[in-house]
């Protein structure tokens, strides 16, 4: 779940344009949580910079979450961890093959923002759902990142709490049941949606995406060979069907090194269950030569 920000790149390939669709498709798409700009000859290169009036916003603002989960997985920094604040501009096209390609600029705020602290910054993103296929590929870029030498910092403090936590640990929720995480809890929870937001992006599709509400439980912690080895059992609240689905994680984290995740989550509409193993420095941008 790295950062790089220009406008979103195109695939070195040479492709078609998307065709122009007529008003009554775009509704029709609309209504469907999809939306398709017309992108005929000789458009105007400051169209791409406004938001499509027949776009929903509801498919920008998926798009720029499932960015964040990547940019915050691929960072490997609790210190670093974004939230959407605000989707700027964008726009989507459909291929003949119902995919959509969404193109959008939105800014972010720290997740923790310190008191009087301004916004984080820009993001600039390509983002390709596949159908209602899971796991979009993305191209993100930000702009305005936490100074090196501050990240390091501040992850290495977070570290020496975390090497100095008693194990096992005696966490029965996080947050408890008055929605209150425990200022001695909260790098616990950190770390937990970090390696979360690598299970959010994965699982993500056009029409579905999640939010960690809960970190139930805390399997194992372990600090073997400097690194923190964390398995932990997390509740992710599936937008829109509404179900709270359970996924185990485990988590391998040093700071300064690529982040390692295995996951295991119990799907409740089907018999079937997902998983998935990654490491930070192994994640590539998918090329996005469909359009």
């Amino acid at each position: 779940m790295p950062p790089r920000l220009q406008p979103p790149p195109a695939s070195g390939t040479r492709r078609p344009r998307a065709a122009v669709l007529p008003l009554a498709l775009l509704l029709s798409l609309a209504l469907q949580g999809v939306a398709a700009a017309p992108a005929g000859a000789g458009e105007p290169e400051d169209s791409l910079r406004r938001r499509d009036p027949e776009l929903p916003r509801g498919l920008l603002e998926q798009a720029a979450r499932a960015a964040l989960h990547f940019v915050n997985f691929r960072a490997g920094s609790p210190s670093t961890l974004r939230v959407l604040a605000d989707v700027l501009e964008g726009r989507a096209r459909v291929n003949p093959k119902k995919e959509c390609q969404v193109d959008l600029v939105f800014t972010t705020d720290r997740y923790n923002p310190e008191e009087g602290e301004e916004r984080l910054g820009k993001c600039s993103a390509r983002v390709f759902f596949r159908n209602q296929k899971p796991r979009p590929a993305i191209n993100v870029t930000c702009t305005r990142l936490i100074e090196k030498n501050k990240r390091q910092q501040e992850d290495y403090l977070l570290y020496k709490h975390m090497k100095q936590l008693k194990t096992p640990l005696d966490v029965v929720s996080i947050p408890d049941s008055h929605g209150h995480i425990d200022p001695s809890l909260r790098p616990i929870w950190d770390l937990a949606f970090l390696g979360g937001s690598y299970v959010m992006w994965e699982k993500t599709t056009q029409f579905l995406h999640y939010y960690m509400a809960q970190l139930s439980s805390v399997n194992q912690w372990k600090t073997n060979d400097d690194a923190i080895d964390f398995d932990y059992t997390v509740l992710l609240h599936e937008f829109s069907t509404q179900e709270i689905i359970p996924c185990r994680i485990h988590l391998v984290w040093y700071p300064g090194k690529p982040l390692k995740v295995k996951y295991h989550c119990q799907e409740l509409q089907t018999p079937e269950e997902a998983s998935g193993t990654e490491e930070g420095s192994a994640v590539a941008p998918t090329e996005l030569n469909n359009f």
